[in-house]
This record gives C-alpha cells, structure tokens and sequence, in this order.
C-alpha cells in the first residue's frame, strides 16, 4: 500500500478540507443542512477519491 500522505495533491486538498472546516463553522445555524454541508462533504470528498485511487491508474 502506498503512502498517500507524501503526495502533494493529497496535502493541498487536506489542507483545503480544514479551511472549509474552519470557514463554515461561522455559517449560519439554519445552513447546517444546507451549504454547509454540501461544502463540507465536497473537501472531504477530494483527498478521499486520491486515498481511494487504485495503484497505477
């Protein structure tokens, strides 16, 4: 197994998904359901798809 975390790409889109994190944090109550978490699920989602990605694709 390789080690996703030397990759660049991975380190960027980690550091993105914690932006977002910190960023919506200060969003409105009622957007938890909403925005929030449809920006939320987006970050988390690109460092997981470069976790995920078979070895040699």
């Amino acid at each position: 197994m390789r080690d996703y975390t030397k990759i660049e790409a991975w380190k960027l889109a980690d550091d993105l998904t914690v932006a977002v994190y910190e960023r919506t944090r200060t969003y409105p109550r009622e957007e938890i359901y909403g925005l929030t978490s449809q920006l939320r699920r987006a970050s988390y989602s690109v460092p997981a798809n470069i976790v995920l990605r078979p070895v040699g694709a």
